[in-house]
């Protein structure tokens, strides 16, 4: 059975904001271990598509939290502090 989701303005957003820089699902799937660990590993930055994506994308947004949680203690870092500096990126400021 499909899962029904209410019309909020949450989603009205998602659905018409702006896709530019645009990466597709595929895209950012392959892209998504290499990026996730380089971040948490060096403290760097996501490529503007990279990150527009994932901040438009639940999907893929879940994914790379979920990766982030997992491969975080490698780094010395525990899940929370992983999650919370990926979240910390995508809404960085300067950033498109």
């Amino acid at each position: 059975m499909t899962e029904h989701r209410s019309i909020d303005s949450e989603l009205i957003e998602a659905l018409t904001a702006a896709g530019d820089p645009y990466l597709s699902c595929d895209d950012c799937f392959e892209q998504t271990d290499v990026a996730v660990e380089s971040l948490l590993a060096t403290d760097g930055h996501l490529d503007d598509p990279f990150r527009v994506h994932l901040l438009r994308c639940p999907a893929c947004h879940d994914e790379a939290v979920s990766l982030a949680e997992l491969i975080g203690p490698e780094l010395g870092l525990t899940p929370t502090e992983a999650t919370a500096r990926l979240d910390a990126e995508l809404v960085r400021e300067g950033a498109p």
